[in-house]
């Protein structure tokens, strides 16, 4: 399995992923453009995109989706709800509940909770290869953290900084959502969870949708990688994802 994020961040969120079998996209929340040419840097084809996987139907989300579905037509796979949502039609899709299997591709959907009509993490699968997919959420309900453990590559939101967010020029009633529990993971929430879920197979962790206001790439490194120390946790690499930064293209 092959993983790109394509952006990440209030701004627009794409990620990109192949198997052997079949390419997918993880959200389409930048311009059709942006993920047009990001996918030809990565030499793939637009129209080689079989599968995208909608976490939730904010804007940041899906805001190039119905530009690519015109034009290219891949299978959407979410929720009713987040369907319900969509002011345009779609000829191809699926529900998703529990699990999702096609070829080489095996997704298990997490719920998560933050204020949209539904949202939802994923776990993709593949040939032995991991990747857990979680942004957008105030917690990660304890009863999904035995499907979250020990994976090759977690994409984690770590969104702000509680101390930045409090002192911050945000109004009140929005720093309680982001710090809510229908709003987003804070730095140090992104490294307590992480402390229960890595293992011996993680190699590495992208720290996912900062915030641009309330955060930092290096205060998210920094508050990340102090909470795993007091729990003697270790990954090989951790890295902060930009909003219109390109990943490597990174093999599992």
């Amino acid at each position: 399995m092959k993983i790109s994020v394509l952006a990440s961040g209030s701004k627009g969120n794409c990620t990109y992923g192949e198997t052997n079998e079949i390419k997918f996209l993880i959200d389409v929340g930048m311009s059709c453009a942006y993920i047009e040419r990001n996918l030809k840097e990565l030499n793939v084809n637009p129209n080689d995109i079989k599968y995208i996987f909608i976490t939730h139907t904010h804007s940041d989300h899906i805001y190039g989706l119905k530009t690519f579905v015109k034009k290219y037509n891949p299978t959407i796979c979410f929720t009713p709800k987040m369907h319900k949502d969509l002011d345009f039609n779609l000829d191809r899709f699926i529900y998703l509940d529990k699990e999702f299997n096609d070829s080489d591709l095996n997704v298990t959907i997490i719920k998560t909770s933050h204020d949209a009509s539904d949202s939802n993490g994923y776990i993709f699968e593949s040939l032995g290869k991991s990747l857990v997919y979680i942004t957008d959420t105030g917690y990660i309900n304890i009863k999904n953290h035995k499907y979250l453990k020990n994976k090759n590559l977690y994409i984690l939101e770590s969104n702000h900084d509680i101390k930045m967010l409090m002192e911050g020029k945000y109004p009140h009633y929005l720093k309680n959502r982001v710090q809510g529990d229908s709003g987003h993971l804070s730095n140090k929430q992104c490294g307590e969870y992480l402390c229960d879920f890595i293992g011996e197979s993680t190699n590495l962790v992208f720290l996912a949708h900062l915030s641009e206001e309330n955060n930092s790439p290096e205060k998210a490194i920094e508050t990340v990688i102090g909470v795993l120390n007091k729990k003697n946790k270790k990954v090989p690499l951790i890295k902060p994802l930009t909003q219109k930064e390109r990943s490597e293209l990174v093999k599992l």
